[in-house]
């Protein structure tokens, strides 16, 4: 079994975050999962609170609801700027995205 799916099957809360100076403001990442993720009027994507806030911090990371943890994966997964991160928040090691293992 992979890390990924180690977390997965063992329901860890996972957060996510995206590297501003990598993202091509393709915006998949919004159509995958609009509820994680916003474009920003500088063309980037970022995450949003639970609140529906937009975090503009850089590295800020949001919580990866379960129910949406399929669209956030494949939102890394497809994103051409190789720029969403999803690590688990326990130990802050990447499960899915660029640096994942």
């Amino acid at each position: 079994m992979t890390v990924q799916e180690e977390s997965v099957a063992d329901g860890e809360a996972l957060e996510v975050w995206i590297d501003q100076d990598l993202c091509t403001g393709d915006g998949i990442c919004v159509q995958y999962a609009p509820e994680v993720f916003e474009l920003d009027i500088d063309g980037l994507a970022y995450v949003k609170s639970p609140g529906d806030e937009l975090l503009q911090a850089p590295g800020a990371t949001t919580p990866v609801p379960l129910p949406l943890l399929t669209d956030v994966v494949d939102s890394a997964k497809e994103c051409p700027g190789d720029c969403i991160h999803v690590r688990r928040v326990s130990d802050r090691v990447e499960v899915f995205g660029p640096d994942a293992e």
